[in-house]
């Protein structure tokens, strides 16, 4: 990266990285979770930010929010979300 993060995309990532935590067991929060990533994908990748936008659309590909069942790939997603947080 040769520029940094804009303030707002550094705080939405920081409410994603905290959010998912909820989301495992909360169907609405997971939905919100799922919308919320999506959109920093695009906002990542409008900004030039290529590598830190592949790894959230890593995270995004295992993301299906299904009303009335838990999330299968929470673990994976979780996993994911953990150490894209730590980096």
């Amino acid at each position: 990266m040769t520029q940094e993060l804009p303030e707002n995309i550094q705080q939405d990532l920081e409410r994603a990285c905290n959010l998912h935590q909820r989301a495992t067991s909360d169907y609405e929060k997971c939905v919100e979770f799922n919308k919320l990533t999506s959109d920093l994908l695009a906002r990542l990748e409008d900004e030039g930010h290529y590598r830190l936008a592949d790894r959230v659309m890593t995270i995004l590909l295992d993301c299906n929010p299904k009303e009335g069942s838990s999330c299968e790939k929470a673990s994976i997603t979780g996993e994911r979300v953990k150490k894209f947080c730590k980096s």
